[in-house]
């Protein structure tokens, strides 16, 4: 955008760019202009004088008037007649400062490389967005304009393509082998993956004045479907779901356990209460229970079984001795009955001595005895010299020689 003065030369009073901003670079269209032309430049721009193809200054935001004594290198290359009109070739390039942002990027082909953690071959791609902006304006227009008349976006992309593909597909193997980035982990990595190959872009555009503001990688192109990928894909995932099946049988396993440990401290706390409320202790719950084991021996009709019994009961603490010593006394009654039924004593009937069991004499005096010693009457068994049954009253006849 210019305005003329209207002369017969064409020549410009005021000089400035209010175009789009997906342009970089704008040349002019004024090659001739007045001393004292204004020249306008925004914020986010920079001019460059040329003049007869030298990049002479570089003016920066503001108005600014063409006079020798604002552009002190073309003072130094010539002297400017006094008609205020220069016959000189001159040249006006406009340069956008603004960040250039989300330009997409991506790799043409599939780099090839060895996975670092399971060492085997594979083949990649890659694509994202970048931002770039302008870092040295005459480098850029020297290095990349020339005699251009316009660099928007799209010619600057396609400037730096392949140099981008070349160097991007470089140092995507790079910093995967020097990172020892798993190929099926670098999702959680991407945002360390391009901050990587961020710093190694950077000196390369660098050198074509443009600065690489940001690089994203925003999606990694894996070789699905390829048996060998799959097949490391596959044991990758495993020893990770094994890993896990184990340290939920783990938990689990402590679950139960804790479940179990909690029911038998219920169950103990019931029976500890049923105790208190019964009133009695856990020994002598214990004695009871032998006790009871010393009753049911099916030897016990022999006093040397009922001795291993009493040692038994001996052989518990004082606390259970006295309650085994009260079941004792009301059991061994119930014994020696058993005992007294099974083999009753007996007594001469001439002398009053007690018969051994089996005898068919008296020990004492020699009186031969009977082989039963009963009851006419109702069978009573004697067992002393009574005179008449105790049961009946029947007067016993007593055997003589």
């Amino acid at each position: 955008m210019s305005e003329s003065g209207g002369d017969a030369m064409n020549l410009y009073d005021i000089i400035k760019y209010e175009g789009n901003n997906d342009v970089f670079v704008w040349k002019h269209p004024c090659e001739d202009f007045n001393l004292g032309t204004q020249l306008i430049v925004h914020e986010s721009q920079e001019a460059l004088f040329y003049m007869n193809g030298h990049a002479l200054d570089l003016f920066g935001p503001g108005k600014h008037v063409l006079e020798t004594e604002n552009i002190p290198l073309l003072r130094k290359v010539s002297n400017l007649p006094t008609d205020g009109k220069t016959p000189y070739h001159c040249e006006i390039y406009y340069i956008n400062k603004t960040d250039q942002m989300a330009i997409r990027w991506g790799t043409d082909s599939k780099v090839q490389y060895i996975d670092p953690t399971y060492k085997f071959p594979l083949s990649i791609g890659a694509n994202g967005e970048m931002s770039l902006a302008v870092h040295d304006s005459r480098n850029l227009v020297v290095q990349l304009v020339g005699t251009e008349l316009l660099l928007t976006r799209e010619k600057m992309v396609s400037y730096f393509r392949s140099f981008l593909m070349t160097k991007v597909k470089t140092y995507l193997a790079q910093v995967m082998r020097e990172k020892a980035l798993n190929i099926f982990e670098i999702d959680e990595q991407m945002e360390l993956f391009s901050e990587e190959i961020h710093k190694k872009l950077v000196p390369d555009f660098l050198d074509y004045g443009i600065d690489l503001k940001k690089f994203l990688i925003t999606t990694i192109v894996r070789p699905d479907g390829e048996p060998q990928y799959e097949k490391f894909k596959e044991l990758h995932f495993r020893q990770y779901a094994d890993i896990a099946e184990a340290q939920l049988q783990q938990k689990v396993g402590i679950i139960q356990q804790q479940t179990e440990s909690q029911r038998v401290v219920i169950e103990a706390e019931g029976i500890a209460k049923k105790r208190a409320v019964e009133g009695y202790t856990y020994q002598q719950e214990r004695g009871f229970d032998v006790a009871e084991k010393v009753a049911e021996n099916e030897g016990c009709g022999n006093f040397s079984n009922v001795g291993i019994g009493f040692g038994l009961m001996t052989g518990i603490g004082n606390s259970v001795g006295s309650a085994v010593g009260d079941i004792m006394n009301s059991t061994m009654p119930v014994v020696t009955g058993k005992m007294s039924e099974n083999n009753p004593m007996r007594f001469c009937d001439n002398c009053g001595a007690e018969i051994i069991v089996g005898a068919s004499f008296c020990v004492n005096c020699g009186k031969a005895l009977e082989k039963s010693d009963q009851c006419r009457n109702c069978g009573f068994v004697f067992t002393k010299s009574e005179n008449f049954c105790p049961k009946c009253g029947t007067r016993r006849i007593l055997n003589e020689k």
